[in-house]
């Protein structure tokens, strides 16, 4: 007795977050199983989707702070040599880095705030690692 009014309990929990308006057991069964189903094919579509935006992001973004400061923002796909490459191209533009953050979790995200020996135009440093991204872009793969 306890065992069917326990089995009656539960379908009517696995009915109610299913949304399925059938009243037979194996009914409810088989609403379950293509409401799962469908919810298997929601998480590959969002996970592709994913991928692909981790694969594409590329975003650069200096900004003049004043007082010689620069705040620069560089997203795009990780890899290997992306750290290594921006710090290259600071280097090259005499820059000092003051403070820096930095996330490899899913792609490459940096926020640095640089000082320039020598007054520098933030587009030029812009456009510097835009070029700089694109091209690891082009030529990386995914570490993912």
């Amino acid at each position: 007795m306890h065992r069917r009014i326990a089995l009656r309990r539960k379908l009517q929990i696995l009915r109610s977050l299913t949304k399925s308006k059938s009243v037979k057991k194996n009914s409810i069964i088989t609403d379950a199983f293509i409401y799962i189903y469908k919810l298997k094919l929601q998480v590959e579509a969002i996970k592709k989707e994913y991928q692909h935006l981790i694969n594409h992001i590329q975003e650069v973004k200096v900004e003049n702070m004043g007082k010689g400061y620069l705040m620069v923002r560089v997203r795009c796909k990780k890899g290997e040599q992306v750290l290594a490459s921006v710090v290259e191209v600071f280097e090259e533009l005499n820059m000092n880095v003051v403070e820096a953050s930095i996330s490899c979790d899913h792609f490459f995200g940096m926020e640095a705030i640089i000082k320039p020996h020598h007054i520098i135009d933030a587009t030029i440093l812009n456009r510097a690692l835009l070029m700089l991204v694109q091209m690891h872009t082009r030529n990386s793969t995914s570490y993912i």
